[in-house]
């Protein structure tokens, strides 16, 4: 995970932290408060006199509940706090059950307060110590609870003249000795603590074990947003590196392999294409439906170039300019970009278009240019410049689609191709062989009809 992305992770963490506090802190003093009315509640119904003891620790527990909700987020915050907060409420607990009576009359043993009542009254605090999404809190709360509940059972079987336990049962015991030992009012139960102390213990493991996995997936969650906002730049990126038209096939490849991109030098093939005798046929028409019909056989032809894995680079007016292998890496870039040019070919014949293509591999310089606020991605050199000269010999020809030596080498040993001669083309200084394809007719004359389209 990148550290921006899980710093970023992190804080969202702590802000949820902080709302599950938060509410584990309302709940836990909504709850004290609750047993505070009810415990003074209970003077008015009954001749049960509350312990001014018990009424100013229920008091005081709900004035530090209030304290602490204000506290939570702000600068007076403290990571210790939590911990110490729930320290308090579990042995506050632990201490009622050794201190406060559970007689007014000095003969019952307080004992008597773990038989009647119980260790349950812990769980609640437990467990709302998983609101917190913090499983360290979990863990010390439950180590809390068992280190408070033992120290208070421990402490009242320290002030008893008198105990029975398990251990005092004797192996061939009876219902009378059950009786003596179970209903006596010296039974301490040490392994009714044992086990109480254990399933807390438990709970609390498996508590801690749910929330941290709860973290882990929350973590996973916020990866994998930021993977899909990294992927959705990245597409961006290229679209508007390459224009809007960029198939999702192109786009993940180029996402995949990040230097594709940068400046290189590297074997491909270009192509060049351009609308035959465009400018005639574009005089005296509706401009609109000329643009409408221009641009409807620029989108399918760079479909076309696509579906054989080859990249649109720029429109030229009523052309394109495409490259096989730059930067898209294919394993035969002059047999895909023929094939594409007959598609090309096929495409403009539906369309009442005539094209003319000119074909040239070797190698390409490619990359992406521009400032860091607008960048587009060229493809230049002496091929790209053989394909544009290829594309206008076409019309000296009379033929749609000419090619140069080294895409004819490549292309397959049965796949029709027809030699053209040696011509000098402006800006080289030697004679370049050409060719075309074997299935490809002389042009006719330019045809003025509207394309099927317009």
């Amino acid at each position: 995970m990148p550290e921006t992305v899980r710093k970023e992770s992190i804080e969202r963490l702590v802000q949820a932290e902080r709302r599950g506090l938060r509410l584990a802190i309302a709940c836990r003093t909504a709850v004290i408060a609750a047993a505070l009315t009810w415990y003074v509640g209970a003077s008015l119904f009954s001749d049960y006199q509350p312990r001014l003891l018990g009424v100013l620790a229920l008091v005081a527990y709900t004035g530090i509940g209030v304290a602490h909700l204000k506290v939570i987020g702000t600068r007076f915050d403290r990571r210790w706090l939590k911990y110490a907060i729930y320290a308090v409420d579990i042995l506050g607990i632990c201490a009622l059950f050794a201190i406060i009576p559970i007689s007014r009359s000095a003969e019952v043993p307080q004992i008597i307060a773990f038989r009647a009542y119980g260790i349950y009254y812990l769980f609640p605090l437990v467990v709302l110590s998983g609101l917190s999404l913090s499983w360290r809190l979990v863990l010390w709360s439950g180590c809390v609870a068992v280190v408070g509940w033992w120290a208070a059972f421990l402490d009242v079987v320290s002030r008893m003249d008198r105990t029975l336990s398990w251990s005092d049962v004797p192996p061939e015991a009876t219902i009378a000795d059950y009786q003596n030992i179970f209903l006596s009012i010296d039974f301490i139960g040490r392994g009714n603590r044992i086990e109480e102390t254990g399933m807390l213990f438990a709970a609390a493991l498996i508590l801690a074990l749910a929330v941290y996995r709860a973290r882990n997936v929350f973590f996973a969650q916020v990866a994998a947003e930021a993977d899909r906002e990294t992927e959705r730049r990245a597409r961006e990126q290229i679209r508007d590196t390459l224009g809007r038209y960029v198939p999702a096939a192109i786009a993940q490849k180029l996402i995949n392999d990040p230097d594709a991109l940068k400046p290189q030098v590297r074997h491909g093939t270009a192509l060049m294409l351009d609308i035959a005798d465009f400018t005639p046929y574009a005089a005296g028409r509706d401009p609109v439906a000329v643009i409408t019909s221009l641009g409807a056989f620029l989108a399918d032809a760079s479909d076309i170039v696509s579906a054989h894995e080859g990249i649109v680079i720029s429109f030229t007016g009523d052309g394109l300019l495409a490259s096989f292998n730059a930067p898209v890496e294919l394993e035969a870039p002059e047999r895909a970009a023929v094939a594409a040019a007959r598609a090309l070919r096929d495409l403009a014949a539906t369309a009442g278009f005539r094209v003319r293509i000119g074909i040239a591999s070797g190698d390409i310089a490619a990359g992406r240019i521009g400032s860091s606020r607008r960048q587009a991605f060229t493809i230049y050199g002496e091929i790209v410049n053989l394909a544009a000269r290829l594309e206008n010999l076409g019309k000296t020809l009379g033929v749609g689609i000419v090619m140069d030596r080294a895409t004819r080498d490549a292309l397959a040993p049965d796949d029709p191709v027809r030699d053209l001669g040696s011509h000098r083309l402006r800006g080289f200084d030697n004679p370049v062989d050409v060719f075309t394809l074997g299935d490809q007719p002389v042009s006719e004359p330019p045809s003025q009809s509207a394309p099927a389209r317009a």
